[in-house]
């Protein structure tokens, strides 16, 4: 080695904190791919336990209950076929509707249970 390559060695900087620069580049998207997946799965599961919930819902109906419907109809059960319930929307003249089960947004236990469930929902 000559003095020439000496004097190059000795200007050049020590590499300070060169070691810490990979693992600060990849810290940052590790941490955004981590919170991405965190909340597809968190999204995922709270979707499942919905519509778990709305399963056993639908399932649980019976003759006589009350029920909102997503159009927003209002109506008794007075007959549950495979997939289809019927429903009386009006007791002075008698009406009733045929809708699929899906339709059922809730079961109506209470007028008041009516205002809280169409606020939950949105």
């Amino acid at each position: 080695m000559n003095w020439y390559s000496l004097c190059l060695l000795a200007q050049q900087k020590a590499p300070s904190g060169s070691a810490r620069d990979p693992l600060a580049g990849l810290l940052l998207p590790a941490l955004l791919v981590f919170a991405v997946v965190f909340m597809f799965v968190s999204s995922r599961s709270a979707r499942k336990n919905e519509q778990k919930r709305r399963d056993q819902m639908l399932a649980a109906l019976s003759k006589n209950d009350r029920v909102l419907t997503h159009g927003g109809i209002i109506g008794t059960i007075v007959a549950i076929k495979d997939n289809e319930i019927v429903l009386k929307v009006d007791e002075s003249t008698n009406t009733k509707m045929t809708f699929i089960k899906d339709a059922v947004r809730q079961v109506v236990k209470d007028p008041a249970d009516l205002h809280a469930g169409e606020l939950a929902s949105k």
